[in-house]
Parts: structure tokens; sequence; C-alpha cells
């Protein structure tokens, strides 16, 4: 009786054991159960948000449960991806991150996060930054803007997304690099600052192109140049900085989504591969590139390189241009 009672137990033991083991394997299959969330470190109307809203939308319909973007602004973004960084690496809860995610930590002492709390899902897509003016300051190109910029250092406004936005550093090297200076104006998010410069109420500012193609296209702001070397394929008709006048000028910038570091490999792959087909969808993709953006549509692997190449490039623009936290 005794050694059958010892072999009841044996064999209690050994499947609790395989439970134990195998339950991450159930969590992952019966994965997503509940809706997931995509924060997003800007508010809504932002390009990262529409971006965001374009990924849920797609995912939800091919996993079948709902995705709610939430908009998680200030602190330079800093807020969001600490909020990222430390939640459940479980796949319920994602970034969509951009640059600033690797220009924060060069440009702020102690910033709520560091890189390797992150799990890359994929680059989503590339969009330029965009310089433009509005109506309060009458210059149609670049090399006019400079020449005012000149004449009157530090009363020109240029507003930017944030702290550590690209927009910001955009804006930092352009001053450096053409010997001006402006008056930075921080925001928190592009859709804000492109309210106040369509109203007047600054003289210029750099966003991300989705964010402000819309008054381009309608004559209500005018874009001096783009931010990369090469023009945007959705506004062929704008010319690049470099072009415009300050030759040498090169800065793009990157979307992606991105989970907690731990979450398990196969949520971050079924993951990826509802994104990717998302944005390979030829009706999203001819929308997003008339918006502004440039698709990617990338691996985990691709994206965790990127990462890696670009924080240094992005930590020596901060150095050299000099660009401080307000």
């Amino acid at each position: 009786m005794k050694t059958s009672h010892n072999k009841t137990l044996k064999n209690i033991a050994f499947v609790l054991s395989l439970l134990a083991i195998s339950s991450p394997l159930f969590a992952q299959d019966s994965w997503p159960s509940k809706s997931i969330k995509i924060i997003v470190p800007v508010p809504a109307g932002a390009s990262l948000d529409t971006l965001a809203r374009t990924i849920g939308k797609g995912v939800s319909e091919k996993l079948g449960q709902a995705v709610v973007v939430e908009n998680m602004a200030g602190g330079g973004s800093n807020i969001a991806f600490g909020y990222v960084a430390k939640a459940a690496p479980d796949g319920y809860t994602l970034l969509l991150g951009w640059d600033s995610l690797l220009i924060n930590p060069a440009l702020y002492s102690n910033p709520p996060y560091k890189l390797d709390q992150f799990a890359p899902i994929t680059m989503a897509i590339t969009a330029p930054q965009v310089l433009l003016v509005g109506p309060k300051l009458p210059v149609k190109n670049l090399r006019s803007l400079i020449e005012v910029a000149r004449l009157n250092p530090g009363k020109i406004t240029l507003a930017n997304a944030g702290s550590g936005s690209p927009g910001h550093l955009a804006g930092a090297l352009l001053e450096s690099m053409a010997d001006i200076k402006f008056t930075n104006v921080p925001y928190k998010g592009g859709a804000p600052g492109v309210a106040d410069l369509l109203a007047g109420h600054v003289d210029a500012m750099f966003v991300t192109l989705p964010a402000a193609l819309q008054y381009v296209r309608s004559g209500k702001l005018t874009a001096l140049g783009v931010s990369p070397a090469k023009r945007s394929t959705g506004a062929p008709n704008i010319p690049t900085i470099a072009e415009a006048g300050i030759p040498g000028y090169d800065l793009n910038s990157w979307q992606g989504v991105l989970a907690p570091a731990g979450t398990p490999q196969a949520i971050i792959n079924k993951l990826n591969k509802e994104i990717v087909q998302t944005l390979k969808q030829p009706e999203v993709k001819d929308q997003l590139i008339s918006q502004g953006f440039e698709i990617v549509a990338s691996s985990p692997e691709y994206l965790a390189k990127q990462l890696t190449i670009q924080a240094p490039k992005w930590a020596k623009l901060v150095r050299d241009s000099g660009a401080k936290v307000d």
C-alpha cells in the first residue's frame, strides 16, 4: 500500500512539473485572450498616432481581439517609454517607438528606461522631418529663412514635437550647420505644434512630414525642405534641406513597434507577421506613402540591428548639435 501511495505521489509530482514547464507554452498558444494596448508617446493626431491606429486596426482584424491605442504624451516621450519598459512581458502592452527612444539616453541624465528593456518587433516605416513656416513668417525657401534668422538671431520661434524629439534635434542641427539661432519651442507632440503654427503663434516648425502634409498640400503651410538626403516618395515636390541650401544635411526618422524585454519569441514572431502583413496590404501601403511615410515592415532582427547602429549616431548628433533639454 505504501509503495502504491509513493508511486501515486511521484506521478502527481511529475504531472505538476510538466504543467509548470508547459504553462508558458499554453499561455502563448492562447494569446491573445484579451485586448492589446499600443502605447503612443505623443498626443492623438501626430504621425505616430496615425501609424499606431493603422497597425492596430489591421492586427485587431487578424487576431480577433481589440487593439487599443493609448496616448501617453509628456516628458520628451520618456513617460511612455518608462511605462512600457516596466510592463509585463506578455504581449498585451506594446510601444509605438521612434527616434526619441535612442536620442533620450544622450539628452537626459537619467531617463526612466534602458534600451535592453525592449524587445524589437518591427521597424514599420521611416518618415522625414519637414521644415515648415506658417503665415506669420513670409519666406518661401530655406535660403530666405536663413537670411532672416541671421539678421534677427533668436527672434524666430522654431517649434517641435518635444524636447528630445527628432524635430528638436533637426532644428539644433540646422542651427549648427547654418550658423543661426532660433528660439526653441517644444510641444507635447506634433499636432499641437502644427495647430499653433497654423494659427501664427510660432514662426516655423520641424515635424514629421505625415503630421503636416495635408496643410502643405492645401497651401496653409509652406514646406522649405525635408531632412533626409532623398526626397519623399509621397511628396516629391518638396526639396531636401541639402538641396535647398545646406549641403550634407541628412537626418531621417523611424517608427516601429516594440514590446517589453522578455516577451516570448513566439508572440514577437506572431505580432511581426500580422503587422508586416498589415503594412504590405496595397491599400494600407498606398495610404501611408501618400501621407509621407516610407514603408519598411522589417523583421525583429533588422530593427534590433538598426537600434544598435543608430543609437551612437543619434548620441553624436546630440553632442555635435549642442541640443539641450529646455
